[in-house]
């Protein structure tokens, strides 16, 4: 054992480390020692914030629905350069091919996603995954982050299949202001839980973890993201950009299980903490989703000056207004919006994972991977 001298000259024995603070309110993170003869984790002790049973025992389940997703997220595995994009280049390349207009829309779609997913992948590393106290939505949320990384890799094989300028795309957000602004909300959810000083366990730090869902899931999942595909899924529709538009109907149907799962998440922490969820915290709420779809307004009056595609800024007001209020009713709030209406039902073959192609002709969209394959 090593000692040392204090400062009368004396020695005196190394005192040990100081031991872990006894402030457990917070949860656990998952790396604390291993206690050798601990008893066994049960499902009621599990919970999805500030939970102090094991994190790395994945068994007993207490949310079924989160390992039904996990499975789900890996039985519909696909990879971008799977979808051809030999039309894409023809018609891209084609001088006659797309208006300029139709150009522009399809430049600042790549641009925006293309590091809106990164934003995402993000905040489930460095911030969700933190404070999120359960191994099973952990799970999922580890396939999550890697769909996110397959978005990116998607928007980065089409961007190089067309020949674009890619510094020119993907800094997109920070030449672009209707962009910008997009991504710097969903940026600012994030921030507040990556302070390393920042631990759930208080009303007001639950309040934020939860405010931090909300923003990613509700509001850049839910709506940038649901709403901002209409645009590149009207060309598949019309026959045009279909390689470009396949990917992205992939990836709408990934973010489909994403926003599901997070509203998933949302309940069930009311659910557990009804205490979070009060009438000022609801007004609040209502607030971020009122910014988020002026937000998304702003970037489909700037995409779309014109009308192009069959489609046109009024129309995609009509819609955002209509999924903004569809996300109030998923987690218990009132609409926002009166007399909306859905000018695009078709959206919603878009997800659908049971749509029949001729496997000849294109990749089936309920395509299943390895053992799960069903035909």
């Amino acid at each position: 054992m090593l000692d040392w001298q204090d400062g009368s000259g004396t020695n005196a024995v190394a005192e040990p480390p100081q031991a872990e603070s006894k402030d457990k309110s917070h949860g656990a993170s998952g790396l604390e020692a291993i206690e050798l003869g601990a008893g066994r984790v049960t499902v009621d002790e599990k919970r999805l914030i500030n939970c102090r049973a094991d994190l790395n025992q994945l068994i007993p389940f207490k949310y079924p629905w989160a390992w039904d997703k996990y499975l789900t997220a890996c039985n519909n595995h696909w990879m971008p350069q799977e979808i051809s994009m030999a039309a894409d280049v023809a018609m891209w390349q084609d001088p006659r091919g797309l208006s300029e207009d139709e150009r522009t829309i399809i430049k600042r779609s790549l641009g925006y996603f293309s590091t809106a997913d990164s934003l995402v992948a993000n905040n489930l590393v460095l911030a969700i995954y933190r404070h999120l106290t359960n191994p099973e939505c952990r799970q999922y949320l580890l396939r999550q982050a890697f769909e996110e990384a397959l978005h990116t890799h998607a928007y980065q094989y089409v961007i190089e299949s067309l020949g674009l300028d890619e510094t020119e795309v993907f800094n997109t957000y920070r030449e672009v202001p209707s962009v910008h602004a997009k991504a710097a909300l969903s940026l600012s959810f994030t921030k507040a839980l990556c302070d390393p000083d920042f631990k759930t366990g208080t009303t007001a730090a639950d309040r934020e973890f939860l405010r931090n869902l909300i923003g990613f899931y509700l509001i850049t999942e839910g709506i940038f993201f649901y709403v901002g595909f209409v645009q590149i899924l009207s060309f598949g529709r019309q026959n045009r950009m279909v390689g470009t538009a396949e990917q992205f109907q992939y990836i709408l149907r990934d973010e489909s299980m994403h926003l599901n799962f997070g509203i998933d998440v949302i309940n069930q922490i009311r659910t557990e903490n009804p205490e979070l969820w009060t009438p000022t915290f609801e007004g609040e709420i209502r607030t971020m989703i009122e910014e988020g779809v002026a937000l998304e307004e702003a970037y489909a009056v700037d995409t779309m000056p014109r009308g192009v595609l069959g489609l046109n800024a009024a129309m995609f007001r009509d819609y955002l207004r209509y999924i903004a209020n569809r996300r109030c009713r998923q987690i218990g709030m009132a609409p926002l919006y009166e007399g909306t209406r859905n000018p695009f039902p078709w959206m919603s073959e878009a997800v659908d994972l049971k749509k029949e192609k001729n496997f000849f002709e294109t990749r089936v969209l309920e395509y299943q991977s390895g053992a799960a394959l069903r035909w």
